[in-house]
C-alpha cells in the first residue's frame, strides 16, 4: 500500500520543549520517525541560525515548511501584508519550500494582482490558512479568496487546518466540500472542549481518523498532512512515528484497500 506523505508542526512537542531545545534537535527525531516534511514555526524561533536548520532538513531527507503568524491582507490596506517580501525571503533562507500564513481581511477591494506579481518573482510557494479568528476562520472569507485566486490564476493553495473550523462553530465537513479543490496542506488535530469551555487540541482517536477519511474525499488524493496535535511521551520517536503511521495510509484508494 502507498504511504502519503506527513509532515509534523513543531508545535505539536509543545511551545515550551521546542522554545528551550530549539528546532534543530527536532530535525533527526522526525527522520527517524518517518515523516518527510517538517513545519519550522516562526514564533518558537529562539537563537536558530537558518542556515543550520535549511541544512539539516536537506542531509535528512525532509522538505521543509515555514509556517508564519503574518496574516496576508491587513485591515485598511489594499496591498498585501507589507512583511510579505520579507517573510517569503526568511522562508527560503530556512530551506522551506512553502510559506503558510493566515488570510487575515479579505475583501473585494483587495489587490490580487500585486500579490500575483509579487509571487512570481518568489520560489517559494504560499499556502493560505484558515485560522481561529472570525475574520480568517471561515468558510465564506476563504471561499471568496480562492475564488478570486482560481480566476486569476494565481500560484496560492490552501492549509486546510480541521480543527480550526470549530473555533467559528463550522463544518469541516461543509468546508471540505466548498474548498478541498483548493487544498495542498492538510493541518490535523481533533478538538475538545474543556470543563472551562476552552477548545484544546488533541490527538485523534477512531472517530477523528474516520472524519479525516471523509475530508481527504474532497481534496487532491495524497496530498501532505501535517500533525499539530500534541506529542508527548518518554519515546517522542515511537509517538511520532505512531501518529506519521497512521496519517500516511488516510486517503486510500478503495481498490487499494480491497486487498489490504
Amino acid at each position: 500500500m502507498h504511504k502519503y506523505p506527513v509532515s509534523i508542526s513543531l508545535s505539536s512537542y509543545g511551545a515550551d520543549l521546542v522554545r528551550q531545545q530549539g528546532q534543530l534537535s527536532f530535525v533527526e527525531l522526525l527522520a527517524a520517525a518517518g515523516a518527510q516534511r517538517i513545519e519550522w514555526r516562526e514564533e518558537l524561533l529562539t537563537t536558530e541560525q537558518p542556515v543550520e536548520l535549511a541544512q539539516a532538513a536537506a542531509e535528512h531527507g525532509l522538505e521543509a515548511v515555514f509556517s508564519s503568524p503574518l496574516e496576508l491582507w491587513v485591515a485598511g490596506r489594499a496591498q498585501p501584508n507589507a512583511e510579505l517580501n520579507a517573510t517569503l525571503d526568511r522562508a527560503q533562507a530556512f530551506g522551506a519550500r512553502w510559506l503558510k500564513v493566515s488570510l487575515g481581511y479579505f475583501t473585494d477591494t483587495n489587490d490580487l494582482q500585486s500579490l500575483h506579481a509579487l509571487l512570481n518573482r518568489h520560489p517559494v510557494k504560499l499556502l493560505v490558512e484558515n485560522d481561529q479568528t472570525l475574520h480568517g476562520g471561515r468558510i465564506e472569507p476563504m471561499q471568496r479568496f480562492f475564488n478570486e485566486v482560481e480566476r486569476l490564476g494565481l500560484p496560492v493553495k490552501m492549509t486546510f487546518d480541521i480543527g480550526n473550523w470549530h473555533w467559528q462553530d463550522q463544518s469541516a465537513l461543509t468546508a471540505a466540500r466548498l474548498l478541498g479543490r483548493h487544498v495542498d496542506y492538510l493541518h490535523c488535530k481533533a478538538v475538545a472542549r474543556r470543563q472551562d469551555g476552552k477548545l484544546v487540541a488533541l490527538p485523534p482517536g477512531a472517530t477523528d481518523l474516520h472524519l479525516w477519511e471523509q475530508l481527504l474525499k474532497h481534496m487532491t488524493q495524497g496530498i501532505t498532512r501535517a500533525v499539530e496535535f500534541p506529542l508527548q511521551g518518554d519515546d517522542l520517536v515511537e509517538v511520532t512515528a505512531q501518529q506519521v503511521a497512521a496519517l500516511a495510509l488516510l486517503g486510500q484508494p478503495r481498490a487499494e484497500n480491497a486487498h489490504v
